[in-house]
C-alpha cells in the first residue's frame, strides 16, 4: 500500500479521499489556487501546495505543476477524484512517466470510452445494447438527417465529445433538424473543440440508471445500480439506490452488461457504466441501452456505499496498488435503500443560476452523512462548483429512507448565500417520486409547482422581530420605564426587498405582544422556550442586520435601520436629532467643521446596535448638543447646523 498520495483536486471530493486515506494509514497531500488558500481540503491535508491562480487552467488544470508537487512531496501515487484532470489520458501518462501512480485506468481505457460514437461501436462489439442510431463518421448535414429519418422522430442529436448535456439537442420533427444540428454544433465546438455529433432514437420515458463497476485489470464485478432520472438540464438533482421498480431479471441483465463493458477494455478502478432505459412499459430486461462510460468516481458514489457497506476510495487505493478485487460477485449484496441530494449555493427563482456568498451559518443535522468541502465561515466562490454538500441518508426500505433525506432537508441550516434547499425539499414530497414513478423530464414537467417560493407567515415574521430586538434570549430585556401602560416599541424589517413594520408591547415576565398589521402574535417565554402563538419557535441566527429564521428550509431579512434613515430628515435640515432612545456613542464633529450630505456626524446606539446620523445637506456645523457617552430621548437635538445664510438657528 501507498505510503503517501497526492490529491488533485478540491472541494468535498478532496475531503473524501483524504478521509479514507486517513483511516487506511496514508499520508495525503493537497494542492490548492489562490482561490482555495484556507479552504477545507488544505486544513485536512498531511501537505499542501500552492499551484497557480484561482482559475481551473492556472492551477488544478495545470499538470506538469501537480506532478512536480507530488514528487517534491514525496508522494507515491496521484488521486484525480473526479472532473479537472480525472479523465484526461495525457495526464495518466505523464504521471507513469513520472515513476507516479495513477490512481484510477489507464490512458487506454479512458481514451476507449473518451468519444461517445466510438465507445458505442466497442460496446457492440462486446454484446452490450446500444441505443439505435448513427455514430458514423459521416458528418454532412444531409446523410445525417437522412439517418434521423430512417432511426424515426424524436431523435437526439449529441456531440461525440460531450458531457454535462452540452451540444445535445432533441429533434421532434424533420422540418427542426437543421436548425438543431447547427445549434448543437456551435455548441460542442466552443465546450469541446469538436462539433462532430452522433444520433439516437429518444427514447419518450427514459429513465437514468447506471452500474457500478469496479475492476483489476483482469476481473471485473458490478455493485449494483444507481438511479439518476432527477434531473435539470441533464445534471443530476437527487440520486438513489438501488432503482424504484427494479426487477430481479433486469438487475442481472444490466449489471451483466455494465461487467462485459468493463471486460472489454481491461478496466482497473472504479467506474460507471450509464444507461438509457424505456419506461414506458416498466423496467424491462430488452428496454434499456448503453449511453457512456465513466472512467472515473463518480459525484453520487456515496449510494452504492451505503447500500453495499463497501467504501469505494479503500477499493481504488487497493487496485491501484496492485492488489486484486477485494470481493468476488457472489459476496455483494444489496442493504437496504439510500438517497444523496447535491446541496448548491444558486439562486432558483432566476433559474437555478449559481450564486456567492460567505457562509455564516451552516448545520446539519445527526444521523445524515454530509459530504462536503466547506465549513461554516467560508466563501463560496466564482471560480468553482457551487456545491455546499451532499446529504445522504440511509434506511431499511425506500419509504422510510425518503422520510429521512425530507427530515435532513427540514432540518439543515445555511445562512449568507441563496441556496437550493426549498427546490431539493419540494422533490421529496412530489408525489411521482415519493411513488417511484420518475423519468428525466419530471423536474421539467413540474418546474413551477416545485420551485414556488414559499412566504413567511406571521409567526416566521414575528420571530425575526423579536430577534432584531434581542428579545429572544434575554426575555425581560430592558424594555424602558412606562407609569400607566405597557411600552410599545416600532421596528421595520425587510424580506425579498418588501418593508414591513411591527409594533412590539412588552407586557412584563417574558411575554411580548407582537402586531404586524392587523394581525397578534403572542410571544412567550417559558422553561421549554420561547413560543409564539402556542408553538415552539424555530431557530435563527443574526449577522450584523442580517437576520435567518429556519423553518420551511429558511427564510431570510434585514433590519432596517431607521436612524440611518431619519438621521438626515429630523426636524427643518439644521437640526439632527435622536429619532428613538438611546447612548450617544460617538460625536464626529466640531463647531465650525464643514460638512457635506450624507457625512456621518455621530453614532447612536440602540437596541445593541449602532446607527450612523448623517448630514442631510451641506452645511457648517453651528453647535454640538450632546457628548459622547450621554443617554438621550427620543427627539433630542444632538448637533445643529448653520442655516442657509450663514447664521445659527
Amino acid at each position: 500500500m501507498f505510503r503517501k498520495i497526492l490529491v488533485a483536486n478540491r472541494g468535498e471530493i478532496a475531503c473524501r479521499v483524504m478521509e479514507t486515506a486517513r483511516l487506511m494509514g496514508v499520508g495525503t497531500v493537497a494542492v490548492y489556487s489562490d482561490a482555495d488558500r484556507g479552504a477545507k481540503h488544505v486544513a485536512m491535508a498531511d501537505q499542501a501546495v500552492h499551484i497557480g491562480g484561482p482559475a481551473p487552467a492556472d492551477s488544478y488544470l495545470r499538470m506538469e505543476v501537480i506532478i512536480a508537487a507530488a514528487r517534491a512531496t514525496g508522494a507515491e501515487a496521484i488521486h484525480p477524484g473526479y472532473g479537472f484532470l480525472s479523465e484526461n489520458p495525457e495526464f495518466v501518462d505523464m504521471v507513469q512517466a513520472a515513476g507516479l501512480v495513477f490512481i484510477g485506468p489507464s490512458a487506454a481505457a479512458i481514451r476507449a470510452m473518451g468519444l461517445k460514437d466510438a465507445a458505442k461501436k466497442l460496446m457492440e462489439k462486446a454484446g452490450v445494447p446500444v441505443v439505435p442510431g448513427y455514430h458514423g463518421d459521416n458528418q454532412d448535414p444531409e446523410h445525417l438527417a437522412g439517418m434521423a429519418a430512417e432511426i424515426g422522430y424524436p431523435v437526439l442529436i449529441k456531440a461525440v465529445a460531450g458531457g454535462g448535456g452540452k451540444g445535445m439537442r432533441r429533434v421532434d420533427a424533420a422540418k427542426g433538424f437543421a436548425e438543431a444540428l447547427q445549434s448543437a454544433r456551435s455548441e460542442a465546438v466552443k465546450a469541446f473543440g469538436n462539433d462532430a455529433v452522433l444520433i439516437e432514437k429518444y427514447v419518450q420515458k427514459p429513465r437514468h440508471i447506471e452500474v457500478q463497476v469496479f475492476g483489476d485489470g483482469q476481473n471485473a464485478v458490478h455493485l449494483f445500480e444507481r438511479d439518476c432520472s432527477l434531473q435539470r438540464r441533464h445534471q443530476k438533482v437527487i440520486e438513489e439506490a438501488p432503482a424504484p421498480g427494479m426487477t430481479p431479471e433486469m438487475r442481472a441483465a444490466m449489471g451483466d452488461a455494465a461487467v462485459k463493458a468493463a471486460r472489454a477494455i481491461g478496466y482497473a478502478g472504479a467506474g460507471t457504466v450509464e444507461f438509457i432505459v424505456d419506461a414506458s412499459v416498466g423496467l424491462k430486461p430488452d428496454r434499456f441501452w448503453f449511453m457512456e462510460m465513466n472512467t472515473r468516481l463518480q459525484v453520487e458514489h456515496p449510494v452504492t456505499e451505503m447500500i453495499t457497506g463497501v467504501d469505494l476510495v479503500d477499493w481504488q487505493l487497493r487496485i491501484a496498488a496492485g492488489q486484486a478485487l477485494p470481493m468476488d460477485q457472489t459476496g455483494l449484496e444489496i442493504n437496504g435503500h439510500a438517497f444523496e441530494a447535491r446541496l448548491y449555493a444558486e439562486d432558483v427563482p432566476k433559474g437555478f443560476l449559481p450564486a456567492t456568498g460567505t457562509l455564516d451559518h451552516l448545520s446539519f443535522p445527526a444521523g445524515v452523512r454530509v459530504d462536503s468541502g466547506v465549513r461554516q465561515g467560508d466563501t463560496i466562490s466564482p471560480w468553482y462548483d457551487p456545491m455546499i454538500a451532499k446529504l445522504v441518508v440511509h434506511a431499511a426500505s425506500r419509504d422510510v429512507a425518503l422520510l429521512q433525506l425530507e427530515r435532513a432537508l427540514a432540518e439543515t441550516e445555511v445562512a449568507g448565500s441563496v441556496t437550493n434547499l426549498g427546490f431539493l425539499g419540494a422533490l421529496t414530497r412530489h408525489k411521482g417520486f415519493v411513488a417511484g414513478e420518475v423519468d428525466t423530464d419530471l423536474i421539467q414537467r413540474d418546474l413551477a409547482s416545485l420551485t414556488v417560493e414559499p412566504e413567511p407567515d406571521h409567526k416566521i415574521r414575528a420571530m425575526a422581530v423579536l430577534v432584531a430586538m434581542e428579545l429572544v434570549e434575554r426575555a425581560d430585556w430592558q424594555t424602558g420605564f412606562s407609569l400607566w401602560q405597557p411600552l410599545c416599541q416600532t421596528i421595520i424589517l425587510t424580506y425579498e426587498d418588501a418593508e414591513f413594520t411591527a409594533d412590539v408591547i412588552h407586557m412584563g415576565g417574558g411575554y411580548h405582544r407582537i402586531m404586524l398589521g392587523e394581525t397578534l402574535v403572542e410571544a412567550r417565554h417559558h422553561k421549554g422556550g420561547l413560543t409564539l402563538n402556542g408553538d415552539r419557535a424555530p431557530g435563527y441566527i443574526r449577522q450584523r442586520d442580517k437576520i435567518s429564521i429556519f423553518a420551511d428550509h429558511g427564510f431570510h431579512f434585514r433590519v432596517i435601520d431607521v436612524l440611518d434613515r431619519a438621521g438626515g430628515q429630523s426636524g427643518d435640515g439644521n437640526v439632527i436629532a435622536a429619532p428613538m432612545p438611546g447612548l450617544v456613542k460617538s460625536i464626529h464633529v466640531a463647531p465650525g467643521d464643514k460638512v457635506a450630505a450624507g457625512d456621518r456626524l455621530a453614532v447612536l446606539e440602540a437596541m445593541k446596535m449602532e446607527h450612523a446620523l448623517t448630514a442631510q445637506r451641506d452645511g457648517v456645523v453651528a453647535e454640538v448638543l450632546a457628548n459622547a457617552g450621554s443617554q438621550v430621548e427620543a427627539g433630542a437635538a444632538l448637533i445643529r447646523l448653520e442655516d442657509e445664510t450663514g447664521d445659527a438657528a
